[in-house]
């Protein structure tokens, strides 16, 4: 019997479930059930302070292109062809993502990014969507989960056949598999948490900071970061320490939320009229790391997603890297004609890549709330997208690669950065204080020698 006579379930109707359902009923087959907790996002607004804009690059938009989505949200994208730094001075400077005009990365709200997918997969592909079923069981022996439909309170039995898990970081279905011994899980807190925070358009709808940038207020142990939405304001998200001298758990008090805002962030706080109420009403987002292995049991069930590898937000690649698991997860079963060698191929062959991202997106935080505000690190980002440019088959930056190079696995930019990176340090060292001051003879020579060509 092929695959594609099956009908497969799929618990979790975010992104990443509806561009999973599109892609395998692209592939041929002919039933495809999306289970979700939530109500229909389309009828409703989007939950207050509980979602980070997100960061669209080339691994996703490619996975979109493949799903036949990407038209469908190419007018709402807004392109951000860098960072833009604030100083505590008000100063700003920008720096570019890449050097080819085509290097940006685009800003999209999460909610009506997941509108636009279900639209797709329920119009265009007869994806039958069961909003309200909250998955609360799987019984692997049986090959059955239990789903309750909480509009009528009444539990049904599903056959596993399989049910595919994109139920998030606090996935079900991966703690289910977790506690009857069948994967091995580890969810690693981050210290800190995230608030979300608005700036509104000016009285005439126009943007009151540069519209095509990331805004970055780097500050050490804490940043603030506002992306651009359409209607001309941005979304704030403010990442502080949960507990400490300085942390979320100490400002509570609206004159130490006042204090606090106005002498880190002066220029960003005149921007935000209510963020002392945002700050009290909007709860603490958490940021945490999740790795499983492996991802699968036996051919009833896969994690795809974040279930699988919740990653932090500093490298702008959660989303990426989920759609990119869609891509390769339809990849698998393509190759295949039963579900648990698809599943174990998806699994080994996926992981190394999301192990890196998850690496990378730890260390890019460091990046945005430190480095970025340092000349040395500047300089090297500089000659970093020179020597790109100089050698485009052998040199490019780590950030390129991952942002703008689908065709690059994530464990690849990992190793050629950890050499690049090495590379920048000793062509920079002691009195290099701009391009100028570069040898790029020797450069040409430890690149070549160091570096093979993609």
């Amino acid at each position: 019997m092929s695959l594609i006579q099956e009908p497969v379930g799929i618990v979790g109707a975010g992104p990443t479930g509806a561009l999973l359902a599109i892609l395998l009923k692209r592939r041929g087959f002919s039933r495809v059930d999306l289970y979700e907790s939530r109500s229909d996002p389309r009828g409703a607004a989007a939950e207050s302070g509980r979602s980070i804009n997100l960061a669209l690059a080339d691994r996703g938009i490619h996975a979109l292109q493949l799903a036949g989505a990407f038209r469908d949200l190419s007018a709402e994208l807004l392109p951000m062809r860098g960072r833009l730094i604030h100083q505590t001075d008000g100063a700003t400077s920008l720096q570019p993502y890449g050097r080819r005009p085509n290097e940006v990365i685009y800003s999209i709200s999460r909610h009506r990014l997941n509108q636009a997918l279900l639209d797709v997969a329920v119009r265009e592909h007869g994806v039958r969507v069961h909003f309200e079923h909250r998955f609360e069981a799987a019984e692997f022996d049986a090959g059955t989960a239990l789903i309750r439909d909480l509009r009528r309170n009444r539990l049904s039995s599903v056959a596993m056949q399989p049910l595919l898990a994109t139920d998030g970081a606090g996935s079900l279905m991966r703690r289910r598999m977790s506690t009857l011994g069948f994967i091995e899980t580890q969810e690693t807190d981050l210290t800190h948490g995230y608030k979300e925070l608005s700036m509104p358009a000016a009285a005439d709808g126009s943007y009151r900071m540069v519209r095509d940038a990331l805004h970055i207020w780097p500050r050490g142990n804490h940043m603030l970061i506002a992306l651009p939405n359409g209607d001309g304001s941005f979304t704030a998200t403010l990442f502080l320490p949960k507990q400490g001298a300085v942390s979320f758990e100490t400002l509570s008090e609206v004159s130490a939320i006042e204090r606090f805002l106005s002498q880190n962030f002066p220029d960003a706080r005149e921007l935000m009229p209510d963020c002392i109420a945002e700050f009290q009403a909007h709860p603490t987002g958490f940021l945490g790391t999740v790795s499983a292995s492996p991802w699968h049991h036996g051919g009833v069930t896969a994690l795809i997603g974040d279930s699988a590898h919740a990653i932090v937000p500093f490298h702008g690649q959660g989303m990426n890297c989920c759609f990119e698991d869609c891509v390769e997860f339809d990849a698998c079963v393509g190759r295949h004609s039963s579900w648990e060698p698809a599943f174990a191929e998806f699994s080994a062959t996926r992981k190394p890549n999301t192990d890196a991202i998850a690496a990378m997106s730890l260390e890019n935080y460091s990046e945005m709330r430190e480095q970025v505000a340092d000349p040395r690190f500047q300089l090297q980002q500089e000659l970093s997208l020179e020597l790109e440019r100089r050698h485009p088959q052998r040199f490019i930056p780590r950030y390129s690669m991952v942002m703008f190079h689908h065709e690059i696995e994530y464990k690849t930019a990992q190793a050629r950065g950890m050499i690049q990176a090495q590379l920048l340090a000793e062509l920079t060292a002691g009195a290099v204080a701009s391009l100028a001051d570069v040898d790029f003879e020797h450069a040409a020579r430890e690149v070549n020698a160091r570096l093979a060509p993609l």
